[in-house]
């Protein structure tokens, strides 16, 4: 089995992360790269907002953005939303009764589904809110708030299946790919985060 090479962007975000404010040339030798790719790669990650160029005694250096405080931060936020949001899926699939405590949930109580409902329109502001602070940083996370709340509209009009349905953006499967997206900015494993 052989050595995976990393891409030159990778190992150049990589380097800035982990070598401390260095300079274009410090990043070049460090990974055995081109100094021209290096520069343009950093060049390029700038004008994505990702680092910030410094020039310090006629020396250049790059260093990350705030980004990642944004992401630590949207990411303890979020804990609370996903114990609710999960709670609240259940509560939809599920209606304990006291002869079935798992019973599946007929959508005749209206109030136990209203209960649900509730739940899943403030897990879904509660989604508005992280998802907007996280696209001020990060591009990447706008649309995950837009698409669950498209799908939520579909349940509160009464098509259950826009709750957790696999063969579309169902509520449950937007949930799961931003939360997966937020873990794997943080570089934490899926069910470690807890």
């Amino acid at each position: 089995m052989s050595a995976h090479h990393s891409a030159t962007e990778l190992l150049t975000l990589h380097g800035v992360r982990v070598l401390g404010a260095p300079g274009t040339e410090q990043l070049a030798r460090r990974f055995r790269l081109d100094a021209a790719e290096v520069r343009e790669t950093l060049l390029d990650a700038q004008a994505f907002g990702w680092v910030s160029r410094y020039d310090f005694l006629g020396d250049i250096t790059w260093s990350p953005t705030g980004a990642r405080a944004v992401v630590v931060q949207a990411h303890r936020d979020f804990h609370p939303l996903n114990r609710l949001h999960g709670s609240a899926c259940t509560n939809w699939q599920l209606h304990p009764t006291s002869w079935d405590p798992t019973g599946r949930n007929d959508h005749t109580d209206l109030r136990w589904d209203a209960a649900a409902l509730v739940d899943l329109e403030r897990a879904d502001a509660g989604l508005g809110v992280i998802c907007g602070r996280l696209t001020a940083v990060l591009a990447r996370f706008d649309g995950y708030a837009e698409a669950h709340r498209a799908a939520l509209r579909q349940v509160q009009k009464g098509d259950a299946a826009w709750l957790d349905a696999p063969d579309r953006a169902s509520c449950q499967l937007v949930w799961i790919g931003f939360h997966e997206d937020l873990l794997a900015t943080l570089g934490i494993p899926r069910g470690s985060d807890n």
